[in-house]
């Protein structure tokens, strides 16, 4: 997440984006436990679906299930905060970068093999 904040490029952040980060941390904070509805500190599978869902991703149950075991640090079938954050930010950051692809927005793209690298290499995740 420094990496988004850190306007200079230097791998740290001055104060003032410190300020805009801690913010966006609290955010993320507040959307973590409207969704973590038995307040057990992590977000499980339908948690996780809810709130993806809240998002306006419309996702299988099977993606949610790879979603999750790829965020699930423990292996307990939940996902932390943090861990939640990375998730959302690198959904979405997929979604954009498909959706240049996705021109008239059916949900499918075609394109090759090297561009689909350059498209997932060339991404800030």
């Amino acid at each position: 997440m420094i990496g988004m904040f850190d306007r200079e490029n230097r791998g740290t952040v001055s104060f003032q984006d410190f300020g805009a980060l801690w913010k966006y941390v609290t955010d993320w904070q507040s959307c973590f436990r409207s969704f973590d509805r038995d307040n057990s500190g992590n977000i499980d599978k339908q948690e996780l679906k809810t709130a993806l869902t809240s998002f306006g991703y419309r996702l299988s149950d099977h993606l949610v299930e790879v979603l999750l075991r790829k965020f699930d640090r423990f292996g307990r079938g939940t996902i932390l905060f943090d861990d939640f954050i990375q998730c959302c930010i690198v959904l979405y950051t997929l979604t954009t970068a498909f959706r240049q692809h996705d021109t008239d927005m059916d949900g499918v793209i075609t394109i090759h093999y090297e561009q689909f690298l350059s498209m997932v290499f060339s991404l800030k995740i």
